[in-house]
């Protein structure tokens, strides 16, 4: 299960208004992929985009948890990829209707491996990155996310029972933009984990 919000400087490039409330949706299990695999674009997408997010793993079933407890319920981190069919998206929101075929298709969420809690100390003061052919577009640090990490999980624990596994997507820096087939994208947090993956 996949849940996620923005940041401020997002909002305002997509030229949304600054949620007061965390926007969610899902992501399927088929959407998961890890280094090797690569990102396709789905069936008749005209315009891909790239937003890289740090993922929360939830460690242990978590229902109406409160802020004070959340992250307790964090079992550690992942650096992840909400790779997003922004024309579907852009016509689901014209016309009021879901973002699932913009952000649910198979290999929407790539991942990098799984990071020990311990080796992040201040997951609310990481630089987040993302290169595309070797070029910075997106450059950030997850303090600049509109809601915390414990409020995140307190929030959406209060509407779906969270369990161990889950990853929560947590927003994205500005600077999203297109990709297209034989792109590489590269990513990374800070100096403590870097993937990389190719567009088909």
């Amino acid at each position: 299960s996949f849940f996620t919000h923005f940041s401020r400087a997002h909002a305002k490039e997509l030229g949304n208004p600054v949620p007061s409330k965390p926007i969610l949706f899902f992501k399927p299990t088929t959407a998961y992929i890890t280094q090797g695999q690569a990102i396709k674009v789905p069936l008749g997408c005209t315009s891909l985009h790239h937003e890289v997010e740090l993922g929360l793993v939830i460690g242990k079933t978590a229902k109406s948890v409160p802020e004070s407890e959340a992250m307790n319920y964090i079992g550690g981190y992942c650096l992840a990829l909400d790779m997003t069919a922004r024309d579907f998206q852009d016509f689901a929101k014209k016309n009021g209707q879901p973002w699932t075929l913009a952000k649910g298709f198979d290999t929407s969420c790539p991942v990098s491996e799984f990071i020990d809690k311990s080796k992040l100390s201040d997951p609310s003061n990481l630089q987040i990155w993302l290169k595309v052919n070797g070029q910075t577009k997106q450059e950030g640090n997850t303090k600049d996310m509109i809601f915390s990490l414990p409020y995140l999980i307190s929030y959406i624990s209060n509407y779906f029972t969270l369990e161990e596994g889950d990853v929560i997507l947590t927003g994205t820096p500005e600077g999203v933009g297109p990709v297209n087939p034989g792109d590489k994208i590269e990513c990374g947090l800070a100096d403590i984990i870097s993937m990389s993956f190719s567009v088909n």
